[in-house]
């Protein structure tokens, strides 16, 4: 194990915006139980679609976006915070906002 000081921009725990040393831009730290839900979500959308239940598969997903969505809005209003721009283009906003 080697021990690193990383920059630490906002957040603490699971989701805090961190760069890494020689790193252009901030990642975000994802806990190992939030890393295993988020696997798990992919597992249930995949096994709806297996079974053809695209409703299943269809609310699996909405689940699983919105954790997503969640983490990558955090991470962009801490960017645009501290004055980083995001290292890809600009989120359209959805369809039904």
């Amino acid at each position: 194990m080697e021990k690193v000081e990383v920059e630490q921009f906002g957040g603490g725990g699971n989701g805090a915006v961190v760069r890494m040393p020689g790193r252009r831009f901030p990642g975000v730290v994802v806990q190992g139980d939030s890393l295993f839900a988020l696997r798990e979500e992919v597992a249930e959308i995949r096994a709806a679609c297996a079974r053809g239940d695209l409703d299943e598969a269809t609310d699996c997903a909405g689940f699983l976006l919105a954790d997503l969505d969640g983490m990558l809005t955090a991470y962009e209003a801490e960017l645009t915070r501290h004055g980083i721009p995001l290292p890809y283009p600009a989120r359209k906003p959805p369809a039904d906002a």
